[in-house]
């Protein structure tokens, strides 16, 4: 999918087609095919290769500058349809011309940025854009953090009544989202950091440009991406302390249920031993007795109580 939008001098977004496109306009590409591809980088006589770097799921966040073109790979937040937490590649690719973004799926970030939002930004102004686009990359993150961390406690809540495996799996999910945000806010500041090096160094000029106040809010977007990034692996160090807790909460009542069963199986050993014994073809007590049996039962009775007593007075046994 190509979307191709250019803020008008009333702040308003006009949507344009290839063949309308000019300076200043914003070319969103959404899991692209390989013919929208091909008409974009005539139109902005750009390398394909530099679009579909951005499409690989597995590319990680970094800066390339080529033929007066330059490319920012971050990775950003996204939640599918089973409330499960990933992070996808999103490329910002800046040419003299205007400011193309690249996705291989539909996501919350970029769907942030249209008509009803169209005040807080402007296409003609690629680094304002490029710096709303990070801001608001990081506050997802926080945003999604904090459902993360709600999930979690409903979890944590359901696990104290009952352990079940499909409590367990919620919880590796919600770690294994957590791994994923820790990595991709690593990247995403390393890269940032890299921004502001080359920023502070000039050597970006002519692709954007950066004002005090542009300079500023990439400051800010570092201190943010930064935040987010602590408390990402705070939840994160928290979690697996949680699950650590849980595999132990586990293994001891697994325990217990072994030791019980241990002290039950020995004291219902005692009568089956007593019956094996007065079972035998051999001249036994009581064996000319008319109440014999009764002898034998109350025998193992009292044996079987016995033992009873003595292994649930032991600590740890019960």
């Amino acid at each position: 999918m190509i979307e191709i939008l250019k803020t008008q001098d009333d702040k308003s977004l006009k949507e344009l087609t290839l063949n309308e496109a000019e300076s200043g306009s914003w070319f969103n590409l959404i899991n692209p095919t390989f013919e929208e591809i091909q008409k974009v980088s005539i139109i902005l006589d750009l390398e394909e290769d530099f679009i579909r770097n951005s499409l690989d799921a597995d590319e990680l966040s970094r800066i390339e500058y080529e033929d007066g073109n330059l490319l920012v790979i971050i990775n950003v937040p996204i939640l599918d349809d089973e409330r499960n937490f990933d992070t996808l590649p999103l490329g910002l690719i800046f040419t003299h011309e205007g400011i193309i973004t690249v996705c291989a799926k539909d996501n919350k970030i970029i769907n942030s940025f249209n008509s009803e939002t169209s005040k807080f930004f402007d296409t003609r102004d690629k680094t304002k854009f490029m710096l709303n686009i990070l801001f608001r990359t990081a506050k997802y993150y926080l945003r999604y953090l904090k459902i993360i961390n709600k999930q979690t406690e409903e979890i944590e809540d359901s696990l104290r009544k009952t352990t079940n495996n499909k409590a367990l799996f919620k919880l590796i999910e919600a770690q294994k989202s957590l791994v994923y945000f820790t990595t991709a806010l690593k990247d995403n500041r390393v890269v940032l950091e890299k921004i502001l090096k080359s920023v502070n160094a000039q050597s970006l000029i002519g692709i954007i440009k950066f004002s005090e106040d542009d300079v500023d809010m990439l400051e800010d977007v570092i201190i943010e991406t930064r935040q987010a990034e602590e408390m990402v692996e705070m939840h994160r160090t928290i979690l697996e302390s949680m699950m650590d807790g849980f595999a132990s909460i586990i293994n001891n009542n697994v325990n217990q249920v072994m030791k019980f069963l241990a002290a039950i199986t020995i004291i219902l050993s005692i009568p089956t031993m007593l019956g094996s014994f007065w079972g035998m073809n051999v001249p036994i007590p009581f064996s000319n007795e008319p109440m014999g049996f009764i002898y034998v039962i109350v025998i193992s009775i009292i044996s079987a109580l016995a033992a009873t007593i003595f292994l649930f007075s032991k600590k740890g046994m019960y």
